[in-house]
C-alpha cells in the first residue's frame, strides 16, 4: 500500500501540474478562456475554483515581462469572477439552507483573497430579518445561539467567524439602535439616563449570555465591545447625571415653595436682622417700640418630610445608576458629585433655609402682647426626622460607592460639617424659644401678680379668690403646661430629656427670682403655697427629677414664710433646707411681714452666728 502510495502521489502531482500548464498556456494565448459558463454544474465550478486558485498564486511569482503582462491579468479577472460567483453560490445554499453546499463553497473560498466577504455575506444574510423588533435584546441570543450550530458547520475557523458575528451584532445593530433611542430622548434628560441605564445593563447582560460561546482572543473581548459602544455615553454620563440632580431637586424645592405661596428670601445666621432682635429684646419691654419685626409665616416651618423623601428618591436613583454606568476607577468620583448636589439641595438649600426661617420666626416677649405661640420645636422635630432619613439614605446608597476610596473620607467630613452647621442652629433656636417662653412667663409674673396677693390686709381679700393660688400662678402654669405638652409631641429621647431641664431650670430661676421681689404676711404666704404646689404639679410633667428637687427645696424655703417664728429652726434642719447655704435661708426669711419682730430677730442672730 505504501509503494502504490509512494508511485500515486507523485503521478498525480505530475497530472496536476500538466493541467495547470494546460491552462497557463490557454491564459498566454490570445482570446478569451472559459473555465466554466452558466451551465455549469457546481462540481465544474469548485474544479474551476481550484485551477484559478492556483494559477492566481503562480502567476504572482511571475516577472511583468510584457509576455506575462496580458496573461496575468486574465488570470486576475476570472479569479475575481469566479470568487463573485461562489460567494454568490454560498448565498443562495444559505437561502437555501443547504449546509452541506454552504460548507463546501466556505473551504473553496478559504484560500481566496476574499474570503471575509463570504464571511460578510453570511453574517449580514443571516442577520438581515432580525432586530426589527422594539426589542433588539429579545432577538440576540437566540440568534446568536442558532447561527453558532451553524457557524461551527459550515467555516472551517468557526471562533474567528463568530467573533465577527457577535462584532456585528453590537458595532451595527445594537449600536445604531443605541443611538436612535438615545438621539429621540436627547431633549428629556431624564428619560435619557432612563434610556441610557436600561440599555446598558441589558447590553451587560446580553454579554454575559453570550459568553459561554468563548469569543475572540481575550476572556474581556465582550466587555471590550460593550465599552467601545457606550464609550461616548459613559464619558458624559455624570455631567448628565448632575445636570438632572440639580433640576429635579430645584423643581422639586419649588413646587413646594409655590405650594407654601411662598418667595425664598436672602437669610443667614448674624448681621442686621440679629442686632435688631438683640436691641429689640433690650428695649422693646421698655418703650414698647418695635425695632425687629418677627414674622411667623403663620406657623409654616417650610420642612416638609415627603419633599425630603421625594428628593431622597431621586438620589436613590441616581446612586443606582451612578453604580451601573460608571467605570470603577471613577465610580468614587462619579458618587461624591451626587453626594454634593444632595447636601447642597436637601441640607443648604432646604433644611438649612427652614432653620434660618424658624430662628428668625421666634417670637421675643412684649409687655403689650398675649404670649406667641412657639413653632421652633416643630421644626426641630422635622429636621431630626429629615436628618435620619439622610443619613439612612447615605448609608444605603452613597457610602458603598465610596469606600475603599479617599472620597470616603472627604465625604463623611463634609457630612460632619453640614450636620454640624444644622446641629448648632437647633441649639440656637432651642435656646432661643426657651428664652422666649421664660420671657412670657416673666411678662405673665410681672404684669399680672399683685403684691396683695401675697399680702393681703385682710382675709376678705383671700376670700375672694377661694381657689387659694394667684391668677398670675394659674395663667403661668397654663402657659407653661401648653408648651410643656408642644415639646412632649416635638421632641423625644435623650433631647426631649435636655430639654425638658433646661426649661425646668430657667422656670425655677424665674420663679426664684420673681418671689424675692414681694413680701408676705401668714395669710399671702399660704396663697404662695398654693401657687408653689400648682408650680410643682407643672413641673412634673417635665419628668425630671433634678427639677422637682428643685420646687421641692422652693417649696421648703416657702415654708420659711408661713411657719411660727418658733418653729423656724425645725424647718430650716429639714430634708430640703439643711444643705442649703444660710444666706439662702435669710433673704427668703427677710421677705416676711414681721422679720423685725424679736422672735424673728433671736433666730436670725442664731443663723449668723
Amino acid at each position: 500500500g505504501d509503494q502504490l502510495e509512494n508511485i500515486n502521489i507523485p503521478r498525480s502531482r505530475a497530472v496536476e501540474a500538466q493541467k495547470l500548464m494546460t491552462y497557463f498556456a490557454e491564459f498566454l494565448a490570445d482570446g478569451p478562456v472559459e473555465l466554466f459558463n452558466k451551465d455549469s454544474t457546481d462540481e465544474e465550478l469548485f474544479e474551476a475554483a481550484d485551477v484559478i486558485q492556483k494559477l492566481h498564486v503562480i502567476a504572482q511569482e511571475l516577472s511583468n515581462a510584457p509576455r506575462f503582462v496580458e496573461a496575468k491579468k486574465k488570470i486576475s479577472n476570472k479569479y475575481d469572477e469566479i470568487e463573485r460567483t461562489l460567494i454568490e453560490k454560498f448565498i443562495q445554499a444559505h437561502r437555501m439552507e443547504d449546509v452541506n453546499l454552504m460548507r463546501e463553497i466556505a473551504t473553496i473560498l478559504s484560500n481566496f483573497k476574499s474570503y471575509s466577504e463570504c464571511v460578510n455575506a453570511y453574517i449580514e444574510e443571516s442577520q438581515m430579518s432580525t432586530f426589527v423588533g422594539k426589542d433588539i435584546f429579545r432577538d440576540a441570543l437566540p440568534l446568536t445561539e442558532k447561527n453558532f450550530a451553524l457557524i461551527q458547520e459550515v467555516f472551517i475557523a468557526p471562533e474567528q467567524v463568530m467573533s465577527k458575528f457577535v462584532l456585528n451584532v453590537y458595532k451595527c445593530k445594537l449600536q445604531n439602535y443605541i443611538e436612535t433611542t438615545l438621539a429621540a430622548s436627547k431633549t428629556d434628560t431624564e428619560k435619557y439616563l432612563t434610556n441610557l441605564n436600561d440599555l446598558y445593563t441589558k447590553t451587560v447582560q446580553l454579554s454575559k449570555e453570550l459568553g459561554k460561546f468563548k469569543l475572540g482572543s481575550e476572556d474581556s473581548y465582550l466587555s471590550k465591545l460593550t465599552h467601545t459602544v457606550f464609550q461616548q455615553y459613559l464619558d458624559s454620563y455624570i455631567s448628565k447625571e448632575k445636570q438632572w440632580m440639580t433640576d429635579k431637586c430645584g423643581r422639586i424645592l419649588q413646587k413646594f415653595y409655590d405650594s407654601k405661596a411662598h418667595q425664598k428670601k436672602q437669610v443667614s445666621s448674624g448681621g442686621l436682622q440679629e442686632i435688631r432682635r438683640e436691641m429689640q429684646a433690650l428695649v422693646g419691654t421698655r418703650a414698647n417700640i418695635n425695632i425687629a419685626q418677627i414674622e411667623d409665616y403663620g406657623g409654616e416651618t417650610f420642612l416638609s418630610e415627603e419633599v425630603s423623601i421625594a428628593i431622597l428618591e431621586e438620589a436613590k436613583t441616581a446612586f443606582s445608576r451612578c453604580q451601573v454606568l460608571s467605570r470603577p476607577s471613577e465610580l468614587a468620583n462619579n458618587a461624591s458629585q451626587i453626594v454634593e448636589v444632595l447636601l447642597d439641595y436637601l441640607i443648604n438649600n432646604f433644611v438649612n433655609y427652614a432653620l434660618e426661617i424658624g430662628l428668625q420666626a421666634v417670637p421675643i416677649p412684649e409687655t403689650k402682647s398675649q404670649p406667641q405661640e412657639i413653632h421652633f420645636f416643630k421644626v426641630t422635630r422635622q429636621t431630626n426626622m429629615i436628618v435620619y432619613l439622610i443619613e439612612k439614605n447615605f448609608a444605603d446608597f452613597a457610602l458603598p460607592l465610596l469606600t475603599a476610596s479617599t472620597k470616603h473620607g472627604e465625604f463623611l467630613l463634609k457630612k460632619k460639617m453640614s450636620l454640624q452647621a444644622l446641629e448648632q442652629k437647633l441649639e440656637n433656636g432651642i435656646d432661643r424659644s426657651l428664652n422666649a417662653i421664660i420671657g412670657w412667663v416673666k411678662m405673665i409674673l410681672q404684669n399680672e401678680q399683685k403684691k396683695s396677693d401675697y399680702k393681703p390686709e385682710s382675709d376678705l381679700e383671700l376670700g375672694l379668690n377661694p381657689n387659694l393660688s394667684s391668677q398670675a400662678c394659674l395663667k403661668v402654669v397654663k402657659y407653661m403646661s401648653h408648651n410643656i405638652a408642644h415639646i412632649n409631641e416635638c421632641l423625644d429621647g435623650g433631647n426631649r430629656e435636655c430639654v425638658m431641664t433646661e426649661l425646668g431650670i430657667r422656670f425655677h430661676r424665674v420663679v426664684y427670682e420673681h418671689l424675692q421681689t414681694f413680701q408676705y404676711n401668714s395669710t399671702g404666704a399660704m396663697c404662695l403655697i398654693c401657687d408653689i404646689n400648682e408650680y410643682r404639679k407643672c413641673v412634673r410633667e417635665l419628668k425630671s427629677n433634678l427639677v422637682n428637687t428643685l420646687f421641692d427645696t422652693l417649696h421648703s424655703l416657702c415654708n420659711l414664710l408661713l411657719v411660727k417664728p418658733e418653729n423656724l429652726d425645725q424647718v430650716r434642719n429639714g430634708e430640703h433646707l439643711a444643705v442649703l447655704d444660710s444666706s439662702i435661708l435669710l433673704n427668703f426669711i427677710q421677705l416676711r411681714s414681721d422679720y423685725k419682730s424679736q422672735k424673728i430677730a433671736s433666730f436670725l442672730r442664731g443663723i449668723t452666728a
